[in-house]
């Protein structure tokens, strides 16, 4: 292992409960007056959307809400938020809601003063440096579910429905200036979505730690951000109302999106296929491959994977940490088998295609090629570890 690497870390979080009344002063912090909301139709029609558009209002702000966003954002969604920012003359985003609403806001926030197709800027060396970073609207994030971490990322995933693939969009400056995590946003998520989030959340956490690379600050990350799923997901999913479960699963998902600064994997890299060709929700699909990826990384990762168990608590064991994998799975309400998403294997040779080619396919601690992404997928649809 080189023992070299670039770190990053968060922005400014406000974290904890009733901090969403701090949402026009982080707003003046941005440097934002006259902010366009962007979210999704579901949470666009909640009462809390409602009340924060209150209160904006009420402090004499310019606010008006876009939420034309599919779960996978598509991007005609990117396309017609940049319209309603230029036509309404917002000088900021706020990126309000689930991973969706939230990778939606920030490349509206990103794309409007950009003349170059959004495609210019796939996280591909340094496509980056494409964009006139002068034209960034700044961006504050408030997340309502406990998942992806966007609300603490650099970056955003779109589909592009043409070749039906989702593709990661990069600059630094779409990192939100402020983001208010406020656990009493989440409490309104149904069990399935909740288990799903959370799971992404896990993901996230379990692959950087599993990366290759050298980043011993996101792997304390990452394994503190796993303990916490083990303590909290399935109190969270069995009872919404638990606040504190709620708050640690929040934290959790900023902690799992600071920890993949260092390293996805070959869940993800399977995940995002089949999420564009099936329209699957992505943190269910993560959960889904997850245990079958754990076996077939198992000879690169079983020393890594040993520790873990140890400091969540488990048996220092490979088998132990997988074996809880399975049953927390279980106990939330994944399914085992890609079936359970209403996934068939008529696209499996697609599939086994296009992951490899997944920006998240280089991290995985074993080559992920054609033949190792259509034997994962195989053991996901058929069930066999």
């Amino acid at each position: 292992m080189q023992l070299r690497g670039n770190w990053n870390f968060p922005t400014t979080v406000r974290f904890g409960e009733g901090r969403i009344d701090e949402l026009p002063e982080a707003l003046v912090a941005a440097g934002i007056k006259r902010p366009l909301l962007v979210t999704d139709p579901t949470v666009a029609k909640m009462p809390m959307t409602a009340d924060v558009v209150a209160k904006l209002k009420a402090v004499g702000m310019t606010v008006a809400v876009f939420s034309d966003v599919q779960p996978n954002p598509v991007e005609a969604n990117v396309k017609a938020g940049v319209a309603a920012f230029k036509s309404g003359g917002h000088d900021g985003v706020i990126a309000f809601g689930g991973g969706s609403a939230l990778d939606a806001g920030k490349l509206v926030a990103f794309m409007h003063g950009q003349t170059r197709p959004v495609w210019d800027f796939e996280d591909v060396g340094d496509w980056w440096t494409r964009a006139d970073a002068s034209k960034i609207a700044p961006i504050v994030a408030v997340p309502t579910t406990a998942g992806t971490g966007s609300e603490v990322g650099r970056a955003a995933v779109v589909t592009n429905e043409e070749t039906h693939t989702k593709k990661i969009i990069f600059h630094p400056a779409m990192m939100p200036k402020v983001t208010i995590c406020d656990p009493e946003l989440t409490v309104g998520m149904p069990p399935i979505i909740t288990a799903g989030t959370g799971m992404d959340a896990f993901a996230h956490c379990l692959e950087a730690y599993c990366g290759p690379f050298y980043h011993p600050l996101a792997d304390g990350i990452a394994v503190e951000g796993v303990r916490l799923v083990k303590e909290n997901l399935a109190r969270a999913t069995k009872n919404g109302q638990d606040i504190e479960a709620r708050a640690n699963m929040m934290a959790a998902a900023a902690m799992g999106a600071t920890a993949f600064q260092k390293a996805l994997g070959a869940i993800h890299a399977l995940s995002h296929p089949v999420g564009a060709l099936y329209n699957t929700h992505h943190g269910l699909t993560n959960a889904v491959f997850m245990p079958y990826v754990l076996a077939f990384n198992r000879a690169a990762i079983e020393e890594k994977i040993v520790r873990l168990a140890a400091y969540i608590g488990l048996k220092p064991s490979f088998d132990a940490f997988l074996d809880w994998v399975l049953a927390l799975r279980k106990e939330t309400g994944v399914p085992h088998t890609l079936a359970g998403l209403k996934v068939d294997g008529k696209q499996a040779d697609l599939i086994a295609k296009m992951a490899p080619d997944d920006p998240t396919a280089g991290g995985n601690p074993v080559k992920l090629d054609a033949a190792a992404a259509r034997k994962i997928f195989d053991a996901a649809l058929e069930g066999k570890l």
